[in-house]
């Protein structure tokens, strides 16, 4: 049970997610509001267009879940394209402040912080996936990052990175930015509606 303290912030949070959900997504909004059903949200995930030659050619599937209004986000992780080799390194994975892949996924900006704290801490730090057979299939739950409100993540990339996240344990400045996971290998935008071809 909430406290009468706390019921009051709860009240507000859901009249502002109400709010941006109305403004931003007015026709998911009727159907969410209505049922107090999940929102889904997919990404899927293409090679950066400037990938190095020789580079992994990554694709595959981000898919997200929440509950509205209150929900703790899901995702599901289904990528391809990583080498085979038993002794594949960790790659990780992060959401990026701008959904613009003009410039392939260099044009996405920084790691979305909207809080301004050090990495790995960034509501979009999804952290370190180990492939297997050239594959990542993972679930994580419970995770900071939202689909509703303010600091929705919808519009923002999934970023694939080519290196192991040193999860800010790095004795430098681009560890508490972005955990020194190295070039972008692959990214996608983040929707309420993927179509797949």
């Amino acid at each position: 049970m909430i406290s009468t303290t706390v019921s009051p912030l709860v009240d507000m949070q859901k009249k502002v997610n109400d709010l941006w959900l109305s403004l931003l997504y007015p026709q998911l909004y009727d159907d969410i509001i209505t049922a107090n059903r999940s929102v889904y949200a997919c990404c899927i995930a293409k090679p950066s267009s400037k990938l190095a030659e020789g580079k992994p050619q990554v694709t595959g599937l981000v898919l997200f879940k929440q509950f509205y209004p209150h929900g703790k986000l899901e995702v599901v992780f289904y990528l391809a394209g990583f080498p085979t080799e038993s002794d594949t390194s960790a790659r990780a994975i992060h959401i990026h402040q701008y959904g613009d892949l003009s410039d392939g996924c260099d044009s996405t900006g920084g790691h979305y912080n909207p809080w301004k704290v050090n990495h790995p801490k960034h509501p979009g730090d999804f952290g370190n996936f180990h492939p297997k057979g050239g594959n990542i299939q993972k679930f994580k739950q419970n995770l900071k990052a939202t689909l509703f409100g303010p600091q929705t993540v919808l519009g923002r990339s999934v970023v694939i990175h080519e290196q192991e996240d040193d999860l800010g344990k790095g004795s430098n400045e681009g560890s508490l930015l972005h955990g020194n996971a190295g070039p972008r290998l692959a990214c996608c935008v983040i929707g309420t509606w993927c179509h797949i071809s």
